[in-house]
């Protein structure tokens, strides 16, 4: 799925701002800075998992800005958010159990910046249910096994957010 998720955003990952939410291991945001990503937020909600995060990126040795919050999902969207944050790539991987609840989908968006994606790893079951956030539009969607990537946009001329 990593090497999937990669394929589609392409050469866009350089110098981007990348949001891992629902990291776990960091896998992905780790993946995202060897490919050049200038910087990296992981999130993840489990104090394990997170210190394994900050373990794993320094053990990778790869180059470019990380911080790991260790935070509920929602709350560390509406932090991010305060603070004034925005990401060209956000990438969502929830519990396929919990899927993506329109309100983490809501908050994410806002954090997408001009021009940005917002990629969502879910299940087959929740396929059909996952529509576009307020504010992006909806692209394509991938289908590997029972696991799915849905992507959304934010226009070029949106205002607002840089990513």
């Amino acid at each position: 799925m990593r090497e999937a998720l990669f394929d589609i955003l392409g050469a866009r990952v350089a110098g981007a701002g990348f949001l891992d939410l629902f990291a776990g291991t960091g896998a992905v945001g780790i993946e995202a800075l060897s490919r050049g990503a200038g910087r990296v937020v992981f999130v993840e909600g489990d104090a394990r998992a997170a210190r394994l995060i900050a373990r794993n990126v320094s053990d990778a040795g790869v180059p470019g800005g990380i911080a790991v919050i260790e935070s509920e999902a929602i709350r560390a969207l509406d932090r991010l958010s305060a603070a004034g944050e925005s990401f060209s790539i956000v990438f969502l991987d929830p519990p396929y159990a919990a899927g993506a609840p329109p309100e983490i989908l809501d908050r994410a968006a806002t954090l997408v910046a001009a021009g940005g994606v917002l990629v969502v790893e879910h299940g087959r079951r929740g396929a059909a249910e996952i529509g576009a956030p307020a504010g992006l539009r909806a692209g394509r969607r991938y289908r590997y096994g029972d696991s799915r990537l849905s992507v959304f946009h934010r226009d070029l001329k949106a205002t607002g957010h840089r990513g």
